[in-house]
């Protein structure tokens, strides 16, 4: 079993954050990632408020975080999945589909997972007009007829970022009005290729081999209505990745994010937890890197004991 100072759940940009300050502590630091570094960032067809890049696109976004981690020094094993923590008191066992790991120090920084509508029609579908991810298939829906679900910063982007390429997109929304920030809307305004449907849901998507239609519901009127599409792009917010934290005793609130303090604490001595896993309120890149940087420099004080923190 290797032995760690550090180690890091997840590569996207807290855990990525955390990496960095790890490894420039002076700890030894690992950092072990499900899929590819960047998290969600890499989804993201462009990212504007994050400071430093006026607009960028979130895979360059999230690369140019991992290679900033690799030429730091950390240690990222990318497509390894962590299958249980074992945290009792002294040093932590990370168990991982490939291997175990021993650690002083454990950072949970999982990020979360697309949260899906549940109607008849979306798992049949995904992959085949169903997606989760604009960046990823929006090129595909170029000069066609698509659906946006949702009413945040993610759905608004995704359907600018289709209207950019043409194709004709209606948003539907279960509110009257949108969640996103303001900017965006303005933007998304503008555009004469965008309706949008408030107060209405989608409550099935239809097609043969492919998507061909939507059925949706006005839920002021109750009226059913059907609209023929090509494709329908998912932006309904995500869950956490915290099962194997919440089973190995870390705490978590009624929606299952991990709760901390101010200075990533949980309620396990030496776990901390940072980025959109956690219960902060705001999910956005830059809260991201800031609480990675919180629980590394907290996880340094915990491992080597600094004569400020005894």
């Amino acid at each position: 079993m290797e032995s760690y100072d550090l180690v890091v759940i997840g590569a996207g940009a807290a855990g990525l954050a955390a990496g960095i300050y790890g490894v420039r502590s002076g700890l030894k630091t690992l950092v072990l990632e499900e899929k590819i570094s960047g998290g969600t960032m890499v989804d993201a067809p462009w990212v504007e408020n994050y400071p430093g890049f006026q607009r960028i696109n979130g895979t360059e976004l999230a690369q140019k975080m991992a290679a900033h981690a690799k030429a730091t020094g950390v240690k990222i094993n990318e497509f390894e999945r962590v299958t249980k923590l074992r945290l009792e008191a002294g040093l932590k066992v990370v168990e991982t589909d490939k291997g175990s790991y021993e650690t002083q120090a454990l950072i949970v920084a999982s990020g979360s997972a697309y949260r899906q509508l549940g109607v008849p029609g979306e798992k049949e579908f995904r992959g085949r007009g169903v997606s989760y991810c604009g960046l990823c298939d929006g090129p595909f829906f170029k000069n066609k007829r698509v659906v946006v679900v949702g009413g945040g910063n993610s759905a608004v982007i995704t359907a600018l970022y289709l209207a950019h390429l043409g194709s004709a997109v209606t948003v539907v929304h279960r509110r009257e009005a949108f969640r996103a920030e303001e900017a965006l809307v303005r933007d998304l305004k503008s555009l004469k290729n965008v309706e949008v449907l408030w107060n209405t849901e989608v409550r099935e998507i239809v097609g043969e081999k492919t998507v061909k239609k939507v059925v949706m519901v006005d839920k002021h009127t109750g009226e059913s209505k059907e609209m023929p599409v090509d494709g329908v792009f998912i932006q309904v917010g995500e869950d956490p990745n915290s099962q194997s934290a919440k089973e190995a005793g870390v705490a978590v609130d009624d929606g299952n994010y991990i709760v901390t303090d101010g200075l990533q604490h949980t309620n396990i001595e030496g776990v901390y937890a940072a980025g959109d896993v956690t219960n902060h309120p705001v999910k956005q890149v830059g809260t991201a890197v800031g609480q990675g940087i919180t629980a590394a420099t907290e996880a340094y004080a915990f491992v080597r004991r600094p004569y400020y923190r005894k």
